[in-house]
């Protein structure tokens, strides 16, 4: 008798599909090599970008100055 696996099911609907998408063509990692990476910045320019992008389709409510505590930010 095999064990049970546990089943978790995410909903993830439009704002996590067109997030992934960003993700996966890399546009955050492009914009970021393109224009680089001040130390003075507190958010990085490609994340600006997805945020405008996603804040354009319609897919947030809030202002964009508030999209920063959507996203992880490394370092």
């Amino acid at each position: 008798m095999s064990p049970i696996k546990k089943t978790e099911i995410k909903n993830i609907d439009d704002l996590g599909i067109v997030a992934g998408l960003i993700d996966e063509i890399g546009i955050v990692e492009r914009i970021n090599y393109k224009l680089g990476i001040d130390s003075r910045e507190d958010i990085a320019s490609g994340i600006l970008v997805k945020a405008i992008l996603m804040n354009g389709l319609g897919f947030g409510s809030i202002h964009l100055y508030l999209f920063s505590n959507f996203f992880i930010i490394n370092g």
